[in-house]
Parts: structure tokens; C-alpha cells; sequence
């Protein structure tokens, strides 16, 4: 349709030229306006793709922004633990790493898979406007990872002679064992905080989620001065920080959830909660095995290393390593989640297309970031552990897993998120096989062939487990996404939230 522009034109070519003229020119006008047309909407084309990407990135790092700031500083105090206890000696390091890294990092790679589960009910209710449903699905959680965390409480009260049963050096296995079982009431503050954290997430809550860690970081500076170069308390001071702050977290997050920080999810305590809870528990349980077969896969990764020569070293090097790579990793599972709520949403609201164009603007972003990262580690390798240890030969060995390290950032810039938009569309059943038959039946295996039967050690060990586990993982998840139906997965949101309604 010719706009009053193009109108005008046409009227001014009559009255210059007649009638005829006009008849000639306006064919030629006509044609201009066409070839004009496609360029324009090319032009518009690439504004609205710019614009859609613009507006899903604000929508994205509205969560993934505060949630790189409040994993950071959660994760900071693990890494201030170690960074204490790695200025006490080599043995009360070693202690503290496999009591943080094995230990506890067990634990909480099972029940935050299972805290998971509320990623995809939470994110897909809110998308559908069924708010009510929010706070059920928080205290159904709550229940079920406190059950969980009673079960496992042997992990803490008796860790000592397992770990030697591992291959674990007496002395660090003794010590590690009085870590954890001071460390017992950080482990049932999972059942509350991580359910906590991921009901305010699916709200787009993330602001205060942020604020509350900041206020934790601060409380566990402040302990871990007060208990290790005050009161001297050594391991057993390093490892008690930890409760405070993680208690800080619960209480924190709770009291803004009910005290009015959430009206429309939080309507009270309800008798409500204790139904459903079998189906529920199964999916938390597809939630949980989804998410620590490949948390665990990294703490198989330090046990391995604990059964080599010079096992104190290797520990030490890979365990700081290990620290490194899980800070930055915070970024990674900020994106995680973001990618979660975001496909959680446009799938609850039917929305495929939003569903798979929220995934593309995660990916990409996220693989910029891990690229400066990989960069930055690539330059720097040879001072990465000097915060840690001032041990030569701990530095030394650091120095030589660099590489190794700096290509496991860039591969976990991908796979995390991959395994968000499975949490957000409730394919965690699913990708629990693909992390079973990936991490154990390939990479382990090469890990240890590798580490042990190449001779190449730590090195070894870690390369095969990478390549030959995360890799292809990575690889299966990402033919998966590409390859997914996202209308159909809408639909099926659709009926799941319908479903989880109505469970009584």
C-alpha cells in the first residue's frame, strides 16, 4: 500500500508531465519503491533480529546478572576456607580439600539436583500464572531434601574409612573426617537454602538473592579471621565457618519469603505440602542423579588423583585447580539457571520459539564469556595458584595442569547451559542416562587408562575424563537442543503444569 509519501510523488509527476507522462513514470516508481521495499525490510529484518536479542539478553541477564553475583560470593567462601587452610600446611589443605571437594561436594551435587526439580514446576507455573502453586512446590522440596539429608548424614559421621578404603593417605583421611563432621550443620542447610534459592529465581527475585550472599560473604570473612588468627582453631575453625554462613543464607532467604517478600507465591504453610510428595520425590530424584553424576564426576577426578605417587602434591595441585574452575564456573551455572527460568517460562506460557531463541542468546553469550576466560588463564598460568599455596612444587604442578584447566572453562561455558534448557524443559530423566553412559562408562574409564596404564599421572587422568567424558556429553546435548520440537515441548509444559495442578 503506497504511503502518503509515495502519493504525493505520484501526483506531482501528473501535474509536471500530463497524464502520459505520469503512466510512463509511475511504472518506474512503482519498481524503485519494490526494490526499496526489500531493502528496507532486510533492514528491518536485521533491527527487529537485533532488537529480539537486545530484549531477551535484558530478560536473561536480569537473572543471570545477580545470580553470577550471589554464586560468586556463595562459592567465595568455599575458596576462603581452602585459601585459610592452605596457609595452616600442606596436610590441613589437603584435609580441607577433600572434606569441601569430596565430601561436601557429594552431598551437595545430590541435593542440588534435586532442589533442581523446582526450576522446571516453579519456572513452568510462573510462566502459566499459576502462582499458589509456587509456595507448595517450596515446602514439598523443603520435605523432601530434609529426609534426604537425614539419609545421608552417615557421609559426614563416618567418612574417615572410606576414604582410606579409596586409597586416601591415613593422616589426610583422619583429618578430613574431623572437617565433615564439623561441617554437619552446613549439610542441612542445603535442604532449605537451595530449594529457597531457586523458588525466588523462578520469580525473577534476584536482587535480593544477591543482596542476602553479599551480607553471608561479609559474616564469613569476618568468622574465618575471628576462629583461624584469633582463637586458632585451625582445620576445626576453617571448617566451622562454613555453618554461619550458610545459615546466614537460610534464614536471610526465608524470612524475605515470608514475610511479604513473595504475596502472590507465598501464602502460608501448608497441609497441602505433605501431598504429592511421591511424585515429586521422583522427579527431584531424576532431577538429582541428572546433576550429581556430573558433580560427582569431578570429585572421582580428585579421588583417583589421591591414589598416586606424591598423592599429597597431586591432591593439592588438582584441588586448586578444581577451586579455580569452579569459581569461574559460577558464571557458567549463573547461565544455568537463567537458561532454566527463561526456557521454563516461554514453555509454561506456550511460547516454543521464545523457548529455543532464549537458548541461542545463552549459548552464544555464555561462549563469549568462557573465550576470555580461556584467554586469561592461557596468560596467566603460571601465577594461578600463588593465592592458595606458597609450596614450589604445588605451584609448579598447577603450572602444568594450566592447559588442561583453561580448556575445561572454554567446554563448561557450553555444557551447563545445554543442561538448563533440560531443567527447564524437563528432560532431567533423560539426560541422567546420556551423563551415566558419558562420565562413567567412557570417561572414567580413559581417565584411568590414561593416569595409570600411559603413565601420565594427573595430567592424564584429568584429559581423559574431559575429552572423553564432558566432550561428548557436551556433543549430545547439543544435537538434542538443535534437533528439539519447541512447540511440541510447549505443549507439553502445558499439560505437566495442568498435571502438577492437580495433585492432590
Amino acid at each position: 500500500m503506497p504511503n502518503p509519501k509515495q502519493k504525493e510523488a505520484k501526483e506531482r509527476l501528473r501535474n509536471m508531465s500530463g497524464k502520459g507522462a505520469a503512466e510512463e513514470s509511475i511504472p518506474l516508481l512503482e519498481d524503485h519503491h519494490i526494490r526499496g521495499l526489500k531493502g528496507e525490510e532486510v533492514y528491518e529484518d536485521d533491527q527487529k533480529l537485533s532488537r529480539r536479542v537486545w530484549i531477551e539478553s535484558k530478560k536473561l541477564w536480569q537473572i543471570v546478572g545477580p545470580a553470577i553475583f550471589s554464586r560468586l560470593t556463595s562459592y567465595s567462601m568455599l575458596v576462603i576456607t581452602q585459601a585459610f587452610a592452605g596457609h595452616l600446611g600442606d596436610l590441613e589443605l589437603a584435609a580441607i580439600s577433600i572434606a569441601n571437594n569430596v565430601i561436601v561436594g557429594f552431598d551437595f551435587g545430590l541435593l542440588l539436583g534435586m532442589a533442581s526439580a523446582l526450576e522446571t514446576l516453579c519456572g513452568q507455573a510462573f510462566g502459566a500464572k499459576k502462582y499458589y502453586m509456587l509456595g507448595i512446590y517450596l515446602q514439598r522440596s523443603w520435605i523432601v531434601l530434609f529426609i534426604c539429608c537425614v539419609l545421608l548424614l552417615p557421609l559426614y559421621l563416618f567418612p574417615s574409612p572410606v576414604l582410606k578404603l579409596l586409597g586416601q593417605p591415613h593422616d589426610v583421611a583422619d583429618l578430613s573426617g574431623i572437617a565433615a563432621l564439623t561441617m554437619l550443620p552446613l549439610h542441612f542447610s542445603f535442604a532449605f537454602q537451595l530449594p529457597l534459592q531457586r523458588f525466588l529465581q523462578s520469580q525473577l527475585k534476584n536482587a535480593i538473592i544477591a543482596w542476602i550472599s553479599l551480607l553471608a560473604l561479609i559474616v564469613h570473612v569476618i568468622v574465618s579471621w575471628l576462629f583461624v588468627y584469633q582463637l586458632k582453631l585451625g582445620v576445626v575453625g576453617t571448617a566451622m565457618t562454613l555453618n554461619f554462613s550458610w545459615w546466614v543464607l537460610v534464614f536471610g532467604h526465608l524470612g524475605y519469603t515470608i514475610f511479604g517478600g513473595c504475596p502472590l507465591t507465598w501464602t502460608g504453610f501448608s497441609i497441602e505440602a505433605f501431598s504429592g510428595l511421591w511424585e515429586f520425590t521422583k522427579l527431584s530424584a531424576a532431577s538429582g542423579v541428572m546433576l550429581c553424576l556430573e558433580n560427582w564426576y569431578y570429585r572421582i577426578l580428585i579421588l583417583m588423583t589421591g591414589n598416586l605417587k606424591n598423592a599429597e602434591i597431586a591432591v593439592d595441585a588438582l584441588s586448586i585447580c578444581m577451586t579455580i574452575n569452579g569459581w569461574e564456573m559460577m558464571i557458567p551455572l549463573a547461565f544455568f539457571a537463567g537458561t532454566g527460568v527463561r526456557v521454563a517460562n516461554e514453555l509454561g506460557a506456550g511460547n516454543g520459539k521464545g523457548a529455543k531463541f532464549a537458548t541461542t542468546v545463552s549459548v552464544v553469550t555464555s561462549v563469549i564469556i568462557g573465550i576470555f576466560f580461556w584467554v586469561l588463564i592461557m596468560i596467566f598460568h603460571d601465577k594461578l595458584a600463588w593465592i592458595f599455596s606458597s609450596s614450589q612444587p604445588v605451584l609448579q604442578a598447577v603450572n602444568n595442569l594450566s592447559i588442561l584447566l583453561a580448556f575445561t572453562v572454554l567446554l563448561n561455558s557450553v555444557q551447563p547451559i545445554l543442561s538448563g534448557v533440560a531443567v527447564g524443559s524437563g528432560w532431567q530423566k533423560y539426560v541422567a542416562y546420556i551423563n551415566l553412559g558419558c562420565y562413567y562408562l567412557i570417561g572414567v574409564p580413559l581417565g584411568f587408562l590414561m593416569g595409570w596404564i600411559f603413565h601420565l599421572g594427573v595430567l592424564g587422568i584429568w584429559a581423559g575424563m574431559i575429552f572423553g567424558g564432558t566432550a561428548i556429553q557436551t556433543l549430545i546435548l547439543a544435537a538434542i537442543t538443535i534437533r528439539c520440537d519447541w512447540d511440541k515441548e510447549a505443549e507439553k509444559a502445558s499439560m505437566h503444569v495442568k498435571k502438577w495442578a492437580e495433585v492432590k
